[in-house]
């Protein structure tokens, strides 16, 4: 009991941390840095060490098929949230996304069980959902910031309180949630709702948008950490799928910044 209320409270301040960080990344530095702090595992990496200390390497092993369905259906989540927040206000696309990512992830865990069906699936909706929003990635962001004193502790209690309740709901729903809520959109969600009304729709689209390449570099990681898990133990697997997020997210700024001095 103390490692879940643990994995509760180091879940919670992670994710406030990485919501704050990305609205100055965005403001300083653009969508796409910002994009890839956001899809950074600051808040999916303690969930799954705490999970490894109480559960064992052979549970994070069999969690890794419903975290990855959960970044594939984020990915949908992604792209339904950029495509209603160009027309629509906050709330109709955060929960037109919300909508869609509970029916993907419910689809993608009955017909892809295991972790090669679910990688398949990945494979398949990555790239669909890459091309869709190939066209909004890019928009200024404005100079519609309206800082008060408030804007950093709404922001923090904001994602908090989203990362409680979802943390409280895994565990009374068992073990089995575990892997998918592990890697729910809970940054994505607390995103959507604050980023929009900050910087504007087309803004917030072109960060949203942009977190899709990060969000394949933790589907490769999940994936990963789910063949790795058993025979190099919890801790090895984690610190490489650890690499393989931080190397993904890496490259794609490098690249972006490459082909700017070109």
């Amino acid at each position: 009991m103390e490692a879940i209320w643990l994995a509760l409270g180091a879940k919670m301040v992670a994710t406030a941390a990485i919501v704050v960080v990305t609205f100055l990344v965005v403001e300083r530095a653009g969508p796409l840095v910002g994009a890839m702090v956001a899809t950074l595992p600051i808040t999916a990496g303690p969930a799954y060490a705490f999970l490894a200390a109480e559960h064992g390497a052979a549970f994070i092993a069999g969690s890794t098929p419903a975290s990855l369905a959960s970044l594939t259906a984020t990915a949908g989540f992604v792209t339904v949230y950029g495509a209603l927040a160009r027309t629509r206000g906050w709330l109709a696309s955060t929960v037109g996304a919300l909508v869609v990512w509970l029916v993907l992830v419910t689809a993608l865990r009955a017909v892809a069980p295991s972790l090669g069906a679910a990688a398949l699936a990945a494979a398949v909706i990555f790239p669909v959902c890459l091309r869709i929003v190939a066209a909004w990635r890019h928009a200024p962001v404005s100079g519609r910031f309206r800082s008060s004193r408030w804007d950093i502790p709404v922001r923090a209690g904001a994602a908090m309180l989203l990362v409680g309740a979802t943390i409280v709901a895994g565990q009374l729903l068992g073990p089995g949630a575990a892997g998918e809520l592990a890697l729910a959109p809970v940054v994505m969600t607390s995103l959507g709702v604050l980023l929009y009304p900050r910087i504007g729709g087309p803004a917030a689209v072109a960060v949203m948008v942009n977190t899709l390449p990060g969000l394949l570099g933790l589907a490769l990681a999940v994936t990963v950490l789910g063949l790795t898990a058993r025979p190099l133990g919890a801790t090895l697997s984690l610190l490489l799928a650890l690499t393989i997020s931080l190397t993904c997210n890496a490259g794609v700024v490098v690249l972006a910044w490459a082909r700017r001095r070109r």
